[in-house]
């Protein structure tokens, strides 16, 4: 009798939290099959807004692009001063420059900000007040960024979007955890001419 007792009050406990649950619209639902419409969760407004939001405060520069993530699909966002590529890179020249774009086996030296999806700022050779120096073509940029930069002339400021297919290796064993797009301010310093030097057994590329 005590243990008929027991499971009825343990019942009537499960009916009362169910009840509960449902009411309150604690307890997750399942798509109905009729012909009431479902709420796309999706909705492209409100996550432009929560990603504006997100932006403002990690201080994201002026006119920088939004992430709309559905799913597995992104989509970017940006004004109608950005250039749309075939390859996904997505830029906007802020200075031109003037003089000859960088070649293959030249030495290009220049300032860069990197940035996440969401404007924070993840890295900056103006901090670390050296500007970087790379020779194009070496396999020493990622895809997207040299594609970026190649077309750049001396005295340039660029922004540039890199999507994950033009970006840095994902994985374990690397910073990046995940197939997320990069975004970069870049200005291009100067270009140089490099030769390499080779003295009795010792040889290295000397740019000036």
């Amino acid at each position: 009798m005590a243990r008929e007792q027991n499971g009825d009050m343990e019942n009537l406990k499960r009916r009362r939290l169910l009840v509960f649950l449902v009411s309150t619209g604690l307890l997750p639902t399942l798509p109905s099959s009729g012909k009431t419409k479902s709420k796309n969760p999706y909705d492209e407004k409100r996550l432009l807004e929560q990603n504006k939001r997100v932006q403002r405060e990690n201080n994201a520069p002026d006119d920088f692009p939004s992430f709309v993530r559905e799913g597995f699909e992104v989509k970017v966002v940006a004004s109608d001063n950005y250039v749309r590529r075939d390859s996904g890179l997505i830029y906007r020249d802020f200075e031109v420059g003037s003089g000859d774009f960088p070649k293959s086996g030249q030495q290009v030296t220049f300032h860069y900000i990197g940035y996440n999806e969401s404007g924070r700022r993840i890295d900056s050779s103006y901090q670390q007040g050296t500007p970087a120096k790379i020779r194009m073509g070496t396999n020493a940029l990622v895809p997207g960024f040299e594609e970026g930069i190649k077309d750049m002339k001396p005295g340039g400021k660029r922004r540039i979007i890199i999507p994950p297919e033009l970006g840095p290796p994902v994985g374990p064993s690397t910073f990046f955890s995940a197939k997320q797009f990069e975004v970069f301010d870049v200005e291009l310093l100067g270009v140089k001419d490099c030769t390499r030097r080779t003295i009795a057994f010792y040889s290295d590329v000397v740019c000036d």
